[in-house]
This record gives C-alpha cells, sequence and structure tokens, in this order.
C-alpha cells in the first residue's frame, strides 16, 4: 500500500523528540510539508533540517510554550494569519504524574490548559481552511488511560478522557466537509516521558529503573516497549486518502496492552 501525502500540509505538536518526532519524520517521508512544534527551539531546528525533502517539501517550526495558554494562542495566531494546514497532530507533553489525592483544582486547570484548550483552540483554527477544501485529518495523541485510568496519572486521565469525546462529537460535525476526526490511544513507548515516569516510580518503590521497565514489558502481550517509529506509520496512514472512512474512532496502539474491548 502506497502512502503518498505529496502536496498537503501538517502541524505537528510535540515534535522536538519522542513519538511527536516520529510521526513528522514519517509524515515528512510520505511527502507532507511539515511544520513542527514545541518548546525548544535548537531540538526543532534539527528535527526541521532534517526532513526528508526529496518531494521538494518546505518544512518549518514553531516554538511554543504549552504551558501559557495566552502566549501560545499569540503565535498560533500569528502562524495562521499566513498559514493553513490539511493535517494537524494535536500533542503536547503529559502533565505532571500523581495520584488524585495529591493534585488540587490548580493542578486539573493547568492540566485542562495544556492538554484540552491548546487542542481545542488549534483545530479550531486548522479547520477554517479544511472546511474550505473540504479535506482535512485531525488527529489526537491521547492514552490507553482513557479506557483503563492508571493510578499515578490522575491528570492525564482525566483531561485525555476530555479530548477524546471532544473528538468523537467533533468527527460527528466535521464529516459532511470531508473532514475526519480521529484519536489514538497511546500504550508504553520508548521515549523521554516514559523513562521520566519509570524513574519516578524506580523510586517510589525504591527498585532499579530496569526492574520498572521490565516489569512494564511483562504486562504488554507482544513483551516489548513500542517503538516511535511505529507510531509515525498509523499516523501517516491515518492522515492519507487510504483511511478516508475512518473517523470518529478511538484506536489503541500499545501492543496489546489493554484488556478491556
Amino acid at each position: 500500500m502506497n502512502i503518498s501525502l505529496k502536496g498537503k500540509k501538517a502541524l505537528v505538536g510535540g515534535a522536538s523528540s519522542g513519538i511527536g518526532k516520529a510521526i513528522a519524520i514519517q509524515l515528512a517521508q510520505s511527502g507532507a510539508s511539515v511544520t513542527v512544534v514545541s518548546r525548544s527551539e535548537d531540538k526543532l531546528k534539527s528535527v526541521a533540517q532534517n526532513l526528508d525533502t526529496s518531494l521538494d517539501q518546505k518544512h518549518q517550526y514553531l516554538v511554543v510554550d504549552y504551558n501559557n495558554f495566552d502566549s501560545y494562542k499569540t503565535v498560533i495566531d500569528s502562524y495562521f494569519n499566513s498559514n493553513t494546514v490539511d493535517i494537524l497532530v494535536n500533542n503536547t507533553q503529559g502533565p505532571d504524574a500523581g495520584n488524585t489525592l495529591n493534585k488540587g483544582i490548580s493542578d486539573y486547570q493547568q492540566a485542562f490548559d495544556l492538554l484540552f484548550k491548546t487542542t481545542v483552540y488549534t483545530t479550531e483554527k486548522a479547520l477554517k481552511s479544511m472546511n474550505k477544501n473540504k479535506w482535512g485529518r485531525i488527529i489526537n495523541v491521547a492514552s490507553v488511560s482513557v479506557k483503563e485510568p492508571l493510578s499515578y496519572l490522575a491528570l492525564s486521565n482525566t483531561i485525555r478522557a476530555a479530548v477524546v469525546t471532544w473528538g468523537k462529537s467533533l468527527a460527528a460535525d466535521t464529516g459532511a466537509n470531508n473532514i475526519t476526526v480521529n484519536s489514538i490511544l497511546t500504550g508504553y513507548f520508548d521515549t523521554d516521558r516514559i523513562k521520566k515516569l519509570n524513574a519516578t516510580k524506580a523510586e517510589e518503590l525504591n527498585i532499579s529503573e530496569e526492574e520498572v521497565r521490565n516489569q512494564m514489558e511483562e504486562k504488554v502481550p507482544l513483551k516489548r516497549i513500542g517503538k516511535p517509529e511505529e507510531y509515525g506509520f498509523l499516523v501517516a496512514f491515518l492522515a492519507s486518502e487510504n483511511a478516508s472512512y475512518i473517523t470518529g474512532t478511538s484506536i489503541p496502539i500499545d501492543g496489546g496492552l489493554l484488556k478491556s474491548m
């Protein structure tokens, strides 16, 4: 199956490393012109400069602070004043770990702004040209914790669930204009985020980070942690014409980790 995104323009959040970077790489290899978005200008610049340009794509980067919605809004407004996108990948860094007993209302507000508010606002901006062109792909990076909450990720569990249900609602409203909206439920992937979480867990349990990782791998039926490039393959497919009849879904990519249907 050939996936061609030639002539398409994509905006990918959280793209300086990990899953976001892998998505940007795969979209570029499939022919899209990609704008990579994150907080680290040095990393973003490196990613943008190294993306595939064999199909005459033009890549760029956008420095934002997801944790400051007002400044984020200013940067995004400026970007969409002179740019349009066909493919939007809503992805940010995750909120701090912790359970419901050690998180207060201000923590939930901050997580809401980080995960939900930025996603909805960016999507509103992207939809203007998508509706006009009657074509678009909106892909939300969520988590398996939407279906099976993880006790140490109370903020992520809660707000990502809101993103997924919002995405489902949005899919019903945009389908007539050939705009698909899908969420990906992320399992364990080999990223800096998971290494940070594992380090915290190792300290709490007084065991090594290697043991934490081994326990994690043992929970996955495929007995391994996912590779970020495998995530990129799924996003490229969902962004393509090959996935034109797939919308309103929540697709797990977790090596079989989820036990629920």
